[in-house]
C-alpha cells in the first residue's frame, strides 16, 4: 500500500470517527415504545454541606443556589438524600439503654445537621422525594463498639458475639425513629436505607455488612416499618460499586420476603460506574437508582477539558446510567460545599464568590426536561457520534437529549412516532452555554431537523400539542451561541 494511499485511509477512518461538517444523520423517535420510568435525580446535603449553604452563604446567593438547584431556571432537582448522623454528639440516640430490649432514650434537635432546613427549602420548589439514609448505626450497635471503622450489627448472622445481646431490632426501631422524627418536623421521608456503602470499611461512619447480612436485616426494617403503619419504602444496600451492587441486589432478589419490602436498588458509581444491568433486578418491578457518585480530582468547571469532572464527561454518565443500567434515578454527592478543591459538589461557595460547574449543567439539562412520572423512550441513531436519550413526560412533552461526540457540526433529521407536537424548543450546553435557549423549530411531515454542535449537549423539547395547526412548513434550525458564563445561571 503506497503512503497515499495509507494517509487517505487514515484520513478517511478520522472523518468517520470525528464526523465532518453539517454531516446528516437521522434518528428516529418511537414515543409509544415505553422502557424504564423516570424518578428523578437529585444530590445529598449530607456531613454539614447543608449548614455550609444555610449559614455560611450571604442571603442573596444563598437564593440564587436554591433557585439553581430547585427552580424553574435552574436543575428543578427532584430528589433529595440525607445522611442520619450516628455520632454521638448529633445523633438521636446518643446513649446505650444498656440492653436491646431496654427503653431507648431519643433526642431530636429538629434541626439534624441543617438537612431538616434544606429539606423543607427543597419541598417549597415541590420536591417530594426525601431519602433517609443511614451510614452506621450508633457504636453500642455494633461489634466494634465504633460508629466508624466497620464493624456489624450485633446478631446479624455471621457477625461477632456481643456481650449486649442482639441489637438488630433497637437498630430497625432507630431507623423508624428517625422516619417519625422527620415527619414531626414536617419533612415526610418517601425512602429509607440502612446501609450506605457497606462493602467499605472506613475511618468515617461506616459497617461492613455482607449481602446475606443486607437481606436478613431489611426483612427486619421492612417488618418493623409495616407494624408502625408507615409506607416509606426501603432502599438497598447503596453499594460502593455498582459490580458489588450486583451481588446486594441479586442476594435480595433472590429472598422472596426481603424483595417484598425492598422497593429500591441501589448503588454508587465509586468503584465502578452504572454501566451495566444489575443482577436479579430483572422482571422485579423494583426501581434502580444511583445514590452517590462524585470525582475527588482537582476541581473543574469546565465543560470539555478531557477529565473525569467535566461536564461532557458526566452527560456520557447519565446517557450510560439510562442506557446500560436502566438507571430510574441519578443522584450526585454534594450538591454544594465550602471553599473546597475537589470536584465533590457540583458547586462550590468561594470567597470571591459562587462558582457552578458544568457537570452541574449537565445533570440540569436531563433533571429540568425529564420529569418524574414520566418514562424513557426508543431512540435510534446508527451514528456512534451521537448519544440520544428520549423521555416521554406525563404531561405528554417529549425532550429529546442528545450528545455529540464529534468535533464537528452534526444535522439531524428527526421521524417523530407517537410524539404530540407542532414546535420544538431546543437547549444548548456547551463550554458557552448552559441550557441556553435556541431558535424554535416547527415540526412538519412527522419530524424536524437540527442541528447539534461538536461536543455539545441539546435537548430538543416537544411540548404537547394543545391546539392544532394550520402550518406544515418545515424548518431547519442551525444552533445559534448564546454567551453563558460558568459561574452564571440562566
Amino acid at each position: 500500500m503506497s503512503l497515499l494511499f495509507k494517509s487517505m485511509a487514515l484520513a478517511a477512518t478520522a472523518l468517520s470517527i470525528l464526523g465532518s461538517v453539517d454531516a446528516m444523520s437521522h434518528v428516529t423517535v418511537n414515543g409509544s415504545r415505553l422502557k424504564q420510568s423516570v424518578d428523578g435525580f437529585g444530590f445529598s446535603g449530607a456531613f454539614g454541606t447543608a449548614c455550609e449553604l444555610k449559614n455560611n452563604v450571604p442571603a442573596a446567593d444563598r437564593q440564587i443556589v436554591l433557585d439553581l438547584l430547585f427552580g424553574h431556571a435552574g436543575a428543578r432537582f427532584t430528589i433529595l438524600r440525607n445522611l442520619f448522623p450516628s455520632a454521638s454528639w448529633i445523633t438521636i440516640e446518643p446513649t446505650s439503654p444498656g440492653t436491646p430490649d431496654a427503653t431507648p432514650t431519643y433526642r431530636w434537635d429538629s434541626d439534624s445537621w441543617c438537612q431538616i432546613w434544606l429539606s423543607q427549602q427543597a419541598m417549597s420548589y415541590g420536591v417530594s422525594t426525601i431519602y433517609g439514609n443511614a451510614w452506621s448505626a450508633p457504636s453500642f450497635m455494633k461489634t466494634n463498639n465504633d460508629e466508624s471503622n466497620g464493624g456489624q450489627i450485633c446478631g446479624m448472622p455471621g457477625a461477632a458475639n456481643c456481650t449486649t445481646g442482639d441489637w438488630r431490632q433497637a437498630y430497625a426501631n432507630y431507623l423508624v425513629q428517625y422516619v417519625k422524627n422527620y415527619a414531626s418536623s414536617g419533612v415526610p421521608l418517601t425512602h429509607v436505607g440502612a446501609l450506605n456503602e457497606p462493602d467499605l470499611d472506613t475511618s468515617y461512619s461506616s459497617m461492613f455488612i455482607s449481602p446475606a447480612q443486607a437481606v436478613d436485616f431489611v426483612k427486619i426494617l421492612g417488618a418493623t416499618l409495616v407494624s408502625n403503619g408507615l409506607t416509606t419504602k426501603v432502599v438497598c444496600c447503596d453499594a460502593e460499586g455498582w459490580n458489588n451492587a450486583k451481588l446486594y441486589t441479586s442476594a435480595i432478589a433472590a429472598d422472596a420476603t426481603a424483595l417484598r419490602y425492598v422497593k429500591v436498588f441501589s448503588g454508587h458509581g465509586y468503584t465502578n460506574p452504572p454501566n451495566s444491568a444489575l443482577t436479579g433486578a430483572a422482571g422485579t418491578g423494583r426501581s434502580i437508582w444511583m445514590t452517590e457518585w462524585s470525582k475527588y480530582s482537582e476541581w473543574t468547571a469546565a465543560w470539555d477539558d478531557g477529565s473525569d469532572s467535566s461536564g461532557y464527561t458526566w452527560a456520557q454518565y447519565l446517557y450510560t446510567g439510562f442506557t446500560k443500567s436502566h438507571l430510574n434515578a441519578f443522584v450526585y454527592w454534594y450538591g454544594i460545599d465550602g471553599n473546597t478543591t475537589d470536584n465533590g459538589a457540583l458547586m462550590r461557595y468561594q470567597p470571591t464568590g459562587l462558582e457552578v460547574s458544568k457537570r452541574f449543567w449537565a445533570l440540569a439539562t436531563y433533571s429540568r426536561f425529564a420529569r418524574p412520572g414520566g418514562s424513557v423512550v426508543s431512540s435510534t441513531s446508527v451514528n456512534r457520534n451521537l448519544q440520544v436519550l428520549t423521555f416521554k413526560n406525563r404531561d405528554g412533552s417529549t425532550a429529546i437529549t442528545v450528545l455529540n461526540a464529534a468535533y464537528s457540526d452534526v444535522t439531524i433529521n428527526f421521524t417523530l412516532i407517537s410524539v404530540s407536537g407542532t414546535v420544538v424548543h431546543p437547549y444548548l450546553t456547551n463550554e458557552a452555554n448552559s441550557i441556553a435557549a435556541q431558535s424554535p423549530i416547527a415540526i412538519s411531515g412527522g419530524g424536524f431537523t437540527g442541528v447539534v454542535p461538536p461536543r455539545a449537549l441539546i435537548v430538543f423539547n416537544i411540548p404537547k400539542s394543545t391546539t392544532r395547526s394550520s402550518k406544515t412548513t418545515t424548518h431547519s434550525s442551525k444552533t445559534t451561541t448564546h454567551n453563558s458564563k460558568a459561574t452564571m445561571h440562566s
